[in-house]
């Protein structure tokens, strides 16, 4: 089967954040405007999910459902198919996305006031959720070494008071696109266990590496057993955000009563149709869409790369996994508000600013390749002409 990733279908006007929302947040019209913020692609999920979909509305069946039991199993096939880890259905819960997954974890596990570690820059919903839910983010700054991020245990240690109980570890890293080693996942369980951590994975782009780079589940990191929450998700894999559907995989029986218990008391449950969405991608057919996928996004990473890097100061990150890019515009010269005037307002493309992501990402901005090579073609052009002085 052929998978048709050059369409350009219009998504004007159809209630996406992405599009239908970046003048209000970044000041570019979806007139003539193109989206590279929000995190979701510009693709249709795969042929399947949706043909299952519209069956679905087509039976009218939207009461209460009692799909868990196929649904799990097929989460259960893919991560055994996928990525070589063997899953017991009963290890599973399903929350309304992986943020809402991370807000039930501090609530389950930690107390007000207990620092939260992130390895920054990261994620930028995770500072979020841990200032609402009155913890204290940790900022563990990631090391730039020519252009891949690495970690420094020593200088974590230093900057640890004792007060912390979590680690949030984003698993490949958004936004610098690091698939982690195994040597290093478990140099994060050695730091997790000498300060007493539990350690909650967040591997939602686990699906999406590029050739040459191996994902390794934390869960397959023995020593983490004990300590370890592990979160995924088909949202960032098949185009699937809006049904909030998450996996939150806890092979541990203590801590998966704690997480048991809490899930109970406020009642939180899947629906049916991100439930029957997620079944049917996990499957055969989702994997080859998977694969298809990651093939085209191969080349809009070398298209990206190979124009941005040749604008004087500006380079982009080696993408290993993610289709996030993340640019350092440190070697302009310009400030922050310089670069991004040239971004949104001269070339009219949307972006994510790099403060949000914490530490590290002052002179950062990040762009989603997950749309048409076209666009991404035009996105450069445009970024070419923006910093045209500088060539």
């Amino acid at each position: 089967m052929t998978h048709d990733f050059d369409e350009l279908f219009d998504r004007r006007g159809t209630y996406s954040s992405k599009w239908d929302r970046m003048e209000t947040f970044c000041g570019v019209s979806p007139d003539d405007g193109l989206p590279m913020w929000v995190a979701d692609t510009d693709f249709r999920p795969p042929k399947v999910v949706r043909d299952r979909l519209e069956e679905m509305a087509r039976e009218g069946q939207f009461g209460y459902s009692c799909i868990d039991d196929d649904y799990k199993a097929a989460i259960c096939w893919w991560m055994e198919h996928r990525h070589g880890w063997t899953v017991d259905p009963e290890w599973i819960f399903t929350t309304t996305g992986i943020v809402n997954a991370v807000g039930l974890c501090m609530d389950a596990f930690t107390k007000p006031g207990d620092g939260i570690v992130t390895f920054n820059p990261v994620y930028h919903a995770f500072a979020k959720v841990i200032g609402n839910a009155k913890r204290r983010v940790v900022e563990c700054p990631l090391v730039n070494d020519n252009g891949r991020y690495t970690m420094d245990f020593d200088a974590y240690d230093a900057i640890l008071d004792g007060s912390e109980t979590m680690l949030i570890l984003c698993s490949p890293h958004n936004p610098g696109g690091r698939v982690w080693t195994r040597e290093e996942l478990e140099s994060v369980v050695a730091f997790a266990k000498k300060h007493d951590l539990l350690i909650v994975s967040d591997e939602i782009h686990h699906d999406l590496v590029f050739p040459g780079q191996k994902h390794v589940p934390m869960a397959l990191i023995e020593e983490a057993q004990d300590r370890l929450v592990m979160l995924s998700a088909p949202s960032k894999t098949f185009n699937l955000a809006g049904l909030h559907t998450g996996n939150t995989i806890i092979p541990d029986p203590a801590l998966r009563e704690r997480f048991a218990e809490r899930m109970g008391a406020i009642y939180i449950a899947g629906n049916s149709a991100g439930q029957m969405a997620a079944m049917t991608a996990y499957s055969p057919e989702g994997a080859a869409w998977v694969d298809a996928q990651m093939a085209y996004l191969d080349t809009n990473r070398k298209i990206f790369d190979a124009g941005v890097n040749a604008i004087p100061g500006v380079a982009s990150m080696a993408l290993e996994g993610t289709y996030l890019a993340w640019v350092d515009f440190t070697g302009t010269g310009m400030t922050q508000e310089e670069v991004l005037a040239r971004v949104q307002e001269d070339a009219k493309i949307a972006v994510n600013q790099g403060p949000a992501f914490g530490l590290g990402g002052e002179k950062f901005l990040r762009f989603n390749l997950g749309t048409q090579k076209a666009r991404v073609e035009e996105a450069v052009t445009r970024l070419q002409r923006a910093f045209a002085d500088l060539q």
